[in-house]
């Protein structure tokens, strides 16, 4: 039995491309039962790491027995989860209604760039097309260059996934007090928007503009952005505070007046002209060693193959390594109830699950051999 604080919920997730699959691992990492149901012929399970601590079923859809065996997984399960546009889940006698009536307690997750509703709900779009409209990509980048787009992350994981995860667990806290579910309509272009209170703030009160880098937290800010060092690498200064602004100076040997003129935005090129030059006395891991463990909000910028190697990433074992492939430990952590490291998909669990819905093997063959199944 799976370890985790979600361990006993049963969910059902539609396999796709974006927040999704994302949705449907981390419910997994904390231990729930996640069925990743795939059209016939492709894999449901997606990427080794989307797909790690699901169980799968390949099924053909428009075939009544196809679609009754996913009718009777959901019919037991507490949570469905699907990324598709408005009304594809409808046309294939999946949508809500039709479920809900069969199962009132299920909660109904759906996931997508625009919203259920609204002009551009059916059209295609992507990460950067939903950051485009919430002022978000506007502010990223240099300002005599295009905006650049935070890899995938800002609205397909963090306006989509973790929206979407944080509707589904609101809505099963509700059925616990009303024995119903619901649906939950979860959109990027809203949840991204739900990320911005800080800056939506920062702007009513004068203190951010539209012009790339030149705020505060966008790299205007000459002690919250990044340093070429010695050898071609950089830190990451994001010495905001103060105090940890006055620990960085101390170091770096910088004028005592810029205690005081820090905050000076007129002054921030020559600032920053400073910085750059004594970061580029050091290379980067002499550096590291000169800031590690103090409050000067500095810190070496790793990539992909030494994040893991990291002293603290280590020691706090937040990356593992499964089948050759590195990837980040199930998170949160908790005290009570911790979650165990994610599992393969094992052979033979379409198999087991189908069995536990009530087939027996003859059954299963069939299915498989009229196409229902693969």
């Amino acid at each position: 039995m799976a370890g985790g604080p979600l361990n006993g919920l049963k969910v059902v997730e539609m396999a796709g491309i974006g927040p999704c699959p994302l949705a449907g691992q981390l419910l997994a990492d904390l231990g729930a039962e996640v069925v990743a149901i795939g059209r016939r012929g492709a894999n449901p399970l997606g990427g080794a790491v989307n797909g790690r601590g699901k169980r799968a079923l390949a099924v053909d859809l428009k075939h009544d027995d196809g679609l009754q065996v996913v009718k009777g997984l959901v019919a037991r399960a507490d949570v469905l989860i699907e990324g598709f546009r408005p009304g594809v889940m409808e046309r294939l006698g999946l949508g809500p209604d039709a479920l809900l009536a069969a199962n009132p307690a299920l909660v109904y997750g759906r996931v997508t760039g625009w919203g259920q509703d609204g002009p551009l709900a059916q059209a295609a779009g992507h990460d950067i097309n939903y950051l485009s409209l919430t002022g978000l990509l506007n502010a990223i980048g240099d300002p005599d260059r295009p905006p650049v787009p935070p890899l995938n992350l800002a609205a397909d994981y963090a306006g989509g996934t973790m929206f979407l995860i944080a509707g589904v667990l609101a809505a099963l806290f509700e059925r616990s007090r009303s024995g119903r579910g619901q649906v939950v309509d979860a959109a990027m272009v809203d949840g991204v928007g739900a990320l911005l209170g800080l800056i939506h703030s920062f702007r009513a009160t004068g203190a951010w503009t539209n012009e790339r880098g030149a705020n505060l937290l966008d790299g205007g800010a000459p002690f919250y952005r990044c340093y070429r060092t010695a050898d071609g690498r950089f830190v990451s200064v994001g010495a905001l505070e103060p105090q940890f602004f006055a620990a960085l100076a101390e170091r770096l040997g910088l004028d005592g007046r810029w205690l005081g003129e820090r905050m000076d935005r007129t002054k921030w090129p020559q600032l920053a002209a400073e910085l750059a030059a004594a970061f580029a006395a050091r290379t980067r891991d002499e550096w590291a060693a000169v800031f590690e463990g103090t409050d000067c909000c500095v810190a070496p910028v790793l990539d992909w193959d030494e994040a893991p190697r990291h002293p603290h990433m280590a020691a706090r074992r937040a990356f593992f390594t499964a089948d050759g492939t590195t990837q980040a430990a199930p998170a949160p952590r908790f005290s009570r109830t911790p979650a165990d490291l994610p599992h393969r998909c094992a052979p033979g669990e379409a198999d087991a699950l189908l069995g536990e819905l009530g087939y027996d093997a003859a059954q299963i063959e069939r299915l498989r051999e009229a196409g229902a199944i693969s």
